[in-house]
Order: structure tokens, then C-alpha cells, then sequence
């Protein structure tokens, strides 16, 4: 029979990607999500791109104990992939209590209920945010962590507390995987980053900006130690990603315990230079201008990806070029998000949310 992976934060822009890299290799999906950054019209794309169903999608905040139980007592859940977090650094800044109440609390709620049902295997979605304002790089998963926003402490305590579960519980194996920035899209233009509102993270901006929907973008700071003064990120592929997490699947029962991995390219890319590939690729201009540094941001995080492709003989595949072209054909396509008018392509359960 095939593995059933249960997906929190599923119909958000990494955890909808991850769906479909598990249905094209044949996982059963169930997804669990509160869609308050996201649109239960990714799953109904998810569905359509893998061309089968999800098993169920759920409508249930992750802190939910109650329902999340439910769910579980619902499939034979054989794995789960944790995504369900707030994420954007700078909004952590000002709502800290919010980012350690869905952040933290999640994870705790979630903990609980998988050892209630008996379920030991667990893929983390960490961040590379950990390592803060780094001296060095490329950051190993050895090098010092030094959070410098709320969003960032979050998840290195999650990752404590799951390190705590581990030594207590002999039979837990996590694989807590620290991705540098995710951006891009699927291939089709079907399924991309739609956030909600104004865009907290770079790529979406500029795309956003190149289509017509924003006047310009603010570059916070031009003043780093870096060439161009501005921030530099390992920016990596949501497929890259996607594939990664369906890999960390695969090699949850290689060890019991945790294990950290960094998932990154080990290319390090400024704003500015973000800003001209995917004018490029776009034939759009991309009106910006220089403001000052925002809370919480730090200079430069690169990966150094060694280990993962050590452990696992894999590497991610798509380069800079690859990342804004699909974003921009996600945002030519989709220029106002998720359309609400998409036909349903996925089952009619009972708490199903898509429709």
C-alpha cells in the first residue's frame, strides 16, 4: 500500500508544491490548512497538475488539537510534513506573539497528536533564518545560530523542542530541513506564490511590480557588506524544495532521532541583481528604490548544501534563470492570484474546504 503523508499548511506556496512532487510518486496526500495566507484553489490546481486526487484536505488550524486528532483518526497517516507557520521576517517583528502562538504552538499541537496516534515520522520545515546575522558563508549546519527576528526564533525553537521530543522518545525520527529562499513556480503557471494581500517576500514583489499590480519596490538598505550593498540570499527553486521534502520522506528511516539539513543552490544572489535577471526574463522593467534597512534582515545567507547531497546523493537542479521565468509565467497567468472560478478537481469529503 502507499504511504499516506499528511501535509500541514498544504495549500500554502511550498506545501502545495510538495503535494504534487508526493501524488507524482505515488504518496496518498492528506492536507490540513486554515487558508488564512492561502487558497484552497491551490489544491484544486494540485490535483489538476498531478491528475489524480488528494485523499482529503481538511480545513483545520493546526493548533486545533480536537480536529487535528480527527483528522489522524481518520487515515493511516504514515509520515507528516510540517509547513503550517507564519513566515515573513519582517511582519514577525511586529506581531511577535502571533508568530509564537501559530509558530510554536502549532508544533507542540501537532506533536502531541501524532504521539496520541502513534505516528513517529516527522519532516520539518525549518528555516535558514536560524543562523541570523552570519560571519561566514556559506553556512554549514554546524555553523552558529543566532536568530535575529521573532520568525527566526521560532523556528530554532521548534526545532529545541523537537530535539527534546527525540532524546525522550526512542522511536521519533525528524528531519528538520533549514531551506534558504524559496521562489519560482510549477512549470505550468497553474500553481505559484499567491499571497494574500501585500507581499511580504521579494520575489512575488518584483513580480508583482513587472505585471502592473504595484507602482515600484523598496530595496531595504544599500549598505550591507556585500558587492552591491544590498542583501544577498540563496534564492532556490519551490520545486527544488518540493523535491527535497518528498526526498527527506524517503530517508526519514535512515536514523531515529533528529537530523538538520540545510537545502540550498550554494549561490549567492543580491537584491539588485534578483531585480535585472528577472527583468530580463520578463522584458518588463522593475521600478525600484532604496530605502532604509528593515528590522530584523541580516546581510547575507548562503547554503552550503554538502551534507544533503552527501547523505542522499541529491542536489537541486534549477538555476536563477529557471526561478524567474516560471514565477513571471505563474503572475502573466494568474495576475490576480488564484482565480475563484477554477472547476473542482479533487475528492468531496466531508470537511473538504475546496469547492
Amino acid at each position: 500500500m502507499p504511504e499516506t503523508v499528511l501535509v500541514t499548511g498544504g495549500a500554502g506556496f511550498i506545501g502545495s508544491h510538495t503535494c504534487v512532487e508526493l501524488l507524482d510518486h505515488g504518496y496518498e496526500v492528506v492536507t490540513v490548512d486554515n487558508y488564512v495566507n492561502s487558497s484552497p484553489q491551490a489544491l484544486d490546481r494540485v490535483a489538476k497538475i498531478a491528475r489524480r486526487p488528494l485523499t482529503a484536505a481538511y480545513d483545520v488550524d493546526v493548533r486545533d488539537r480536537k480536529a487535528l486528532s480527527e483528522v489522524f483518526a481518520s487515515h493511516p497517516v504514515d509520515a507528516v510534513i510540517h509547513f503550517a507557520a507564519h513566515k515573513a521576517v519582517g511582519e514577525s517583528v511586529s506581531l511577535p506573539t502571533e508568530y509564537y502562538d501559530t509558530n510554536v504552538g502549532g508544533t507542540c499541537a501537532l506533536l502531541s497528536v501524532m504521539r496520541e496516534h502513534r505516528v513517529h515520522r516527522l519532516v520539518f520545515s525549518s528555516s535558514c533564518s536560524v543562523y541570523g546575522d552570519a560571519e561566514t558563508v556559506p553556512l554549514t549546519e554546524d555553523s552558529p545560530v543566532a536568530p535575529t527576528n521573532p520568525y527566526a526564533c521560532t523556528k530554532l525553537m521548534c526545532e529545541h523542542i523537537l530535539q527534546d521530543v527525540c532524546a525522550r522518545l526512542s522511536e521519533m525520527k525528524v528531519l528538520a530541513l533549514r531551506y534558504f529562499n524559496p521562489v519560482g513556480a510549477h512549470p505550468s503557471g497553474l500553481l505559484g506564490e499567491a499571497p494574500r494581500g501585500i507581499p511580504n517576500n521579494l520575489m512575488p514583489y518584483v513580480a508583482q511590480v513587472a505585471v502592473g499590480r504595484r507602482e515600484k519596490l523598496s530595496v531595504f538598505g544599500d549598505d550591507y557588506p556585500t558587492p552591491d550593498g544590498t542583501g544577498v540570499r540563496d534564492y532556490i527553486h519551490v520545486m527544488d524544495v518540493a523535491e527535497g521534502h518528498r526526498v527527506a520522506v524517503e530517508h526519514l528511516d535512515d536514523h531515529t532521532g533528529m537530523q538538520v539539513f540545510n537545502l540550498g543552490t550554494g549561490t549567492g544572489t543580491s537584491v539588485l541583481q534578483l531585480i535585472s535577471a528577472f527583468s530580463e526574463v520578463s522584458r518588463r522593467p522593475v521600478p525600484h528604490q532604496v530605502v532604509e534597512r528593515r528590522a530584523g534582515d541580516v546581510a547575507a545567507l548562503v547554503a552550503d548544501a554538502s551534507a544533503v547531497a552527501t547523505a542522499w546523493r541529491w542536489s537541486t537542479t534549477r538555476d536563477l534563470t529557471a526561478m524567474c521565468r516560471d514565477t513571471w509565467r505563474f503572475q502573466e497567468l494568474n495576475p490576480d492570484g488564484y482565480s475563484p472560478d477554477l472547476v473542482h478537481a479533487g475528492p468531496k469529503t466531508g470537511e473538504l474546504s475546496c469547492g
